[in-house]
């Protein structure tokens, strides 16, 4: 649906909203959020500080904001790439798309694994609109028509279909395994992102089939 087929007042809230994201995105690349202000990022954008707690009643909404346009772009490459090939190479092209991007903005990726080691409970992920989706992705066709999606609902059919076609072992444990997935998706930015951030990618492919081979390692014992 082209940007016209919005309201003027979605587009507005759009634009404001991807305005202080993508200013405080900047922000973080040089320090952590608590010390990023305010009224830096409202004077960046030319709205009032009223305004931006309209939109982000706490400053570390900005980083649940974040997560939530990641996980939908991430979903829409996995979905694209399980249209081509459902499966491991798929899943594959998920880690590949992530560490790109935690590899382009490593300071935000910093804050957002500091912020969700704090967490005692799972944070309100925000709606995003149409309009936001349309403004943020305008290369990612059809991603203004995806539902909102957890990165589990994306890695989850696609390790099934890899049991299916027999590149997983049929007693592959998948509650496992997706634990190790998000350990890695994690955990590599952890060790990497200080020393070595433009490794991540890699290290990312390297760790995936290390994960693979030990799938397989495993269910041989146990056959």
């Amino acid at each position: 649906m082209p940007a016209t087929k919005t309201s003027l007042r979605e587009r507005k809230f759009a634009k404001t909203r991807l305005g202080l994201l993508k200013a405080a995105v900047e922000e973080m690349q040089e320090h952590p959020l608590e010390e990023v202000s305010v009224r830096d990022l409202c004077e960046s954008v030319m709205v009032s500080e009223a305004t931006f707690f309209n939109y982000f009643p706490r400053k570390t909404d900005l980083l649940t904001y974040y997560q939530a346009l990641w996980t939908l772009e991430l979903a829409w490459h996995g979905n694209r790439a399980a249209e081509a090939s459902p499966g491991l190479a798929a899943i594959t092209a998920v880690f590949r798309q992530a560490g790109q991007k935690i590899q382009s903005q490593p300071g935000v990726m910093g804050e957002l694994i500091a912020y969700q080691a704090r967490l005692r409970e799972r944070p309100d992920v925000p709606e995003i609109t149409r309009a936001e989706r349309l403004l943020a992705f305008p290369e990612l066709e059809g991603i203004d028509d995806m539902e909102s999606t957890g990165l589990d609902q994306v890695l989850v059919p696609n390790l099934q279909h890899a049991i299916e076609r027999g590149e997983l072992p049929a007693n592959t444990p998948l509650h496992a395994i997706i634990v190790a997935l998000v350990s890695l998706f994690y955990g590599i930015p952890l060790a990497l992102l200080r020393g070595n951030p433009q490794s991540i990618t890699t290290a990312y492919i390297y760790q995936l089939n290390l994960l693979w081979d030990g799938v397989h390692a495993t269910a041989s014992r146990s056959g």
